[in-house]
């Protein structure tokens, strides 16, 4: 499979090494000083994109690699705001963008135990909703897309809580996400309920980028030959 890495800080370089590892060529890195370069690419050059860049550039990126027809797995978080605008030109294009807050299987499966959890405790009025995330202090975005993802999980179970706030104090119908940037911690995602009696708490704690990164390649990989608007949920079925 010809991939072109955009984005090639630390995520990406981990990225090429398990993409070579698995037998794919790299056929192209764009980053901040040629990005012009992807602009000469077609479809016929690559098979997939994948995308780790930063807030400021994904979306122009991702709107380049619809509009080439190449198929772009995207894993930058901070430029959410304008995803449904890029979902729609997918469909237009008939295109493939594949989005995910974060490509650990893990993550993916505390997303579903995070809901599932969510769901039990709903009835419970007597616990108090606490989640916690922390981050190295090179992460530009906060909270992290993660960190979201949990939020809305618990959005979408728990009837009684409908927004989410960061770094505040939460009123009645609102998730607190509280956010921490510390030294090289790749990323430690927790969700607490809290009582006057006792507490519940899940925690997924990553010990490195290779998993975030081993996710993204078989994305990719799952991805190549399908179109439209997907995610990790499509591809876990």
């Amino acid at each position: 499979m010809k991939i072109v890495l955009i984005g090639y800080g630390k995520m990406g370089k981990e990225i090429e090494r398990l993409a070579l590892g698995r037998g794919h060529q790299v056929v192209a890195k764009i980053d901040v000083d040629n990005q012009a370069d992807l602009q000469s690419l077609s479809a016929a050059d690559v098979d997939v994109a994948i995308e780790f860049s930063n807030p400021a550039s994904a979306y122009a990126n991702i709107l380049t690699c619809i509009n080439k027809q190449i198929p772009v797995v995207c894993g930058t978080t901070g430029w959410l705001e304008k995803k449904a605008e890029v979902e729609a030109l997918t469909t237009e294009k008939n295109s493939t963008f594949f989005y995910a807050s974060n490509y650990s299987i893990g993550v993916n499966l505390f997303f579903r135990l995070n809901k599932m959890l969510a769901q039990l405790m709903s009835p419970q009025k007597e616990y108090d909703i606490y989640t916690n995330e922390i981050h190295h202090l090179e992460k530009k975005d906060s909270p992290s897309g993660t960190a979201i993802t949990i939020a809305e999980g618990i959005i979408d179970a728990y009837p009684a809580k409908d927004k989410w706030v960061n770094n505040e104090i939460p009123a009645a119908n609102e998730v607190a996400i509280w956010s921490q940037r510390e030294s090289i911690i790749p990323g430690t995602h927790t969700v607490k309920y809290i009582s006057k009696v006792d507490q519940i708490e899940i925690t997924h704690e990553a010990f490195s980028r290779e998993g975030f990164a081993l996710g993204a390649v078989i994305a990719a990989e799952w991805v190549k030959d399908k179109k439209g608007v997907l995610g990790m949920d499509d591809m876990l079925k």
